[in-house]
């Protein structure tokens, strides 16, 4: 009864003109608990990306070991040179487990209680923050990851070549391996995907909706609708536009509304191009255009290639062509 009030009790008519400080929102005593231990993860997501980039494989390596099979040196060469990179997919891999484990935490403080999806913006905004940062970096990652062929070139290199040692008897002892078997499998199944740190936040939320079945999922879905509309109006107000301290806010502010709309489009039933959506998709996508093509095209690329309900029957045409 108390989830049915709450919903009927809303405002119809939800105000988006909240400035939320992305920049330096600092957590209320209320927020505190919750933004401790996500900081304790959200640190590291600068290295994640830094490393990522860096990453340049050993396709050279690997390809001499395949062309000369017998010569023992080029073998040995290639398996020393995968091997630290297979460690660095390790470590990305196991950030992404860490990040899905704080994301229900976040979610509950801004999904649930009385409050509307608009008041939780306004007074907990050290916490939406946290939550930008996360769709950003998600955003990041799988944009670096899909323009980099050499990491899944790089383990299936070394999940081969640790198959063939135990096919000819030389079976390595796990412990002495970069990744043990078992949680080998769990990371090709994560580096398969084309976007596997989406993959992971929509798992975590899809999670979160179906671990807490007395908190309707129109408070998670609404939450994210008005998340994606304040930034959306961030960006159209010139007036909020003119407190950004910094050049690079606009880009975050419009990468966490992409970001926003696509976790949307993968958790909500009917996902975020339908009318009865609470996302301006048709609003968002005019103001990626309004930016200048190189800065944002990774974005409308994004809402392109990694939504769910782009081609289905009931997305508007207007939308679809918008995107075309």
């Amino acid at each position: 009864m108390g989830n049915l009030l709450r919903l009927l009790s809303r405002d119809e008519t939800p105000k988006y003109n909240v400035f939320v400080d992305f920049e330096n929102a600092q957590p209320s005593e209320v927020e505190k608990d919750t933004y401790l231990v996500v900081q304790e993860v959200l640190q590291h997501t600068k290295d994640i990306l830094q490393e990522l980039q860096m990453y340049k494989g050993a396709g050279n390596e690997i390809r001499a070991a395949i062309a000369n099979p017998l010569n023992g040196t080029q073998q040995i060469r290639a398996w020393e040179s995968v091997l630290p990179l297979v460690f660095k997919l390790r470590q990305f891999y196991e950030f992404s487990q860490q990040l899905g484990e704080v994301v229900p935490k976040i979610l509950w403080d801004l999904c649930s209680g009385p409050m509307t999806p608009t008041q939780h913006l306004e007074t907990q905004q050290a916490l939406v923050k946290q939550f930008a940062e996360i769709l950003d970096f998600v955003l990041k990652f799988d944009d670096l990851k899909m323009t980099n062929p050499a990491i899944q070139n790089d383990f299936s290199y070394y999940r081969r070549t640790v198959s063939r040692l135990r096919l000819t008897n030389q079976d390595p002892v796990d412990e002495e391996l970069e990744v043990p078997n078992e949680l080998a499998n769990k990371m090709s199944l994560f580096y398969a995907h084309a976007t596997p740190m989406l993959k992971m936040l929509s798992d975590a939320t899809t999670q979160f909706v179906a671990d807490n079945k007395d908190l309707p999922i129109e408070n998670t879905t609404e939450t994210l609708g008005t998340m994606a509309k304040v930034c959306q109006r961030m960006v159209e107000n010139p007036g909020f536009c003119a407190r950004f301290q910094n050049e690079d806010t606009n880009l975050f502010v419009l990468r966490v509304m992409v970001g926003v709309i696509i976790l949307y489009d993968h958790v909500h039933p009917v996902g975020a191009f339908a009318k009865t959506s609470h996302v301006d998709v048709k609003g968002s996508i005019k103001v990626l255009k309004e930016q200048p093509p190189n800065v944002v095209e990774g974005l409308l690329n994004a809402l392109r290639y990694t939504t769910r309900h782009l081609n289905d029957e009931t997305t508007p045409k207007q939308i679809k062509s918008l995107l075309a």
